[in-house]
C-alpha cells in the first residue's frame, strides 16, 4: 500500500518498452519504516523529467504524487523526491587496497602455472573489476562490490583453511574465491555516475551466467578442481549451479566455496549502507 508520509529506499530500478513501444520504468522500493516492498511503475513522460540519479540503488525517497493499483499490487508514481542520497560504491583508495590484497592472495598460490592464469586476469581485467558489482540486488550491489566481496571471501577461505588444510588444496580454494563471479565484470554493466546497474544482454547472448564464464575459462587452461568448486558455488541448479549439491557423489571440496560465498552474501559488507 501507498504511503505519502513514509520515506522509502530504493531495491532496484530499470528501464524497459512497452507494447507500444514506449519507455517504462520499473522502481521497487522499500518501507525504512515497516520493511513492507512497493513495486511501481513510472510511464515515459515521468521519467523524463525525473534525473536518473534519483533511482540510485538506496537512495532514500518520499512519492509525492502516486496512485495505488490494488488489481495489479503497484503504484503509478508520477513525482517524487530524494531526502538522501546514496553513495554509489566504495571510494577509490579503498577499492586499490582491495585490489592488492586481492591480488597478494593470488601471489600465495603456490602452483606457479594455477597463480601466473589468476594473477594475469587480474591485471588484466583491474579497470573493469575495480568498478563491477557482485550482485544486481541480492549482496555486495555497488561500485566495487565485486572486489569487497571476493576479499571477504578470501578471509573466510583462511578460516576454513587453517581447520582442514589437510583436506583442501589451498591453492584451488584462493583461486576458486577470486575467480568464482569473475565473470560478473561481463554479466553486468554499471553506471558510475548514477550507481545503476543492469545485464549485459550481448554477454547473455553467448553466456548461461557468470559461473559457465568461470569454469569454461578454468577448465580450457586445465584447472579441473578450481573449475568444479566454480561450477557448484550457487549450490543448486534452481539458483544458478552448473554442478548441483544435492546430487549423489559430489566430492567434499566443491562445498568449500558455495559456503563461502554464502556467507560473504548474507553476513558481509552487503550494501553500500553497511560501508558508510
Amino acid at each position: 500500500m501507498l504511503d505519502l508520509n513514509a520515506i522509502y529506499e530504493i531495491v532496484t530500478f530499470s528501464i524497459g518498452d512497452t507494447k507500444a513501444g514506449s519507455k517504462m520504468g520499473k522502481l521497487q522500493v522499500k518501507n525504512l519504516e515497516n520493511g513492507n516492498i512497493l513495486n511501481c511503475i513510472l510511464w515515459e513522460e515521468t521519467l523524463n523529467r525525473l534525473d536518473a540519479k534519483l533511482f540510485r540503488t538506496n537512495n532514500h525517497i518520499k512519492i509525492i504524487s502516486g496512485t495505488y493499483n490494488e488489481k495489479y499490487n503497484n503504484c503509478l508514481i508520477s513525482e517524487i523526491a530524494l531526502v538522501k542520497e546514496a553513495k554509489t560504491g566504495i571510494d577509490e583508495n579503498l577499492r586499490e587496497d582491495l585490489y592488492i590484497k586481492i591480488k597478494e592472495y593470488a601471489l600465495k598460490i603456490k602452483d606457479k602455472k594455477l597463480s601466473d592464469f589468476v594473477v594475469s586476469l587480474l591485471e588484466k581485467y583491474k579497470k573493469e573489476l575495480k568498478i563491477t558489482p557482485a550482485a544486481k540486488l541480492m549482496h555486495h550491489n555497488y561500485i566495487g562490490g565485486l572486489l569487497q566481496h571476493t576479499y571477504e571471501c578470501l578471509d573466510f577461505a583462511n578460516l576454513f583453511l587453517s581447520k582442514c588444510e589437510n583436506k583442501l588444496n589451498a591453492d584451488s580454494v584462493y583461486a576458486a574465491c577470486i575467480l568464482h563471479d569473475f565473470g560478473k565484470i561481463f554479466e553486468y554493466v554499471v553506471d558510475t555516475e548514477t550507481g545503476l546497474i543492469e545485464y549485459n544482454e550481448d554477454f547473455r547472448k553467448d553466456w548461461r551466467t557468470h559461473s559457465q564464464w568461470g569454469f569454461t575459462i578454468c577448465m580450457s587452461n586445465g584447472f579441473k578442481e578450481v573449475a568444479k568448486m566454480i561450477a557448484a558455488h550457487h549450490g543448486r541448479k534452481d539458483w544458478g549451479a552448473l554442478i548441483d549439491l544435492d546430487e549423489k557423489d559430489a566430492e567434499p571440496f566443491m562445498y568449500i566455496i558455495h559456503h563461502i560465498d554464502d556467507l560473504s552474501a548474507k553476513f558481509g559488507k552487503i550494501s553500500i549502507t553497511d560501508i558508510d
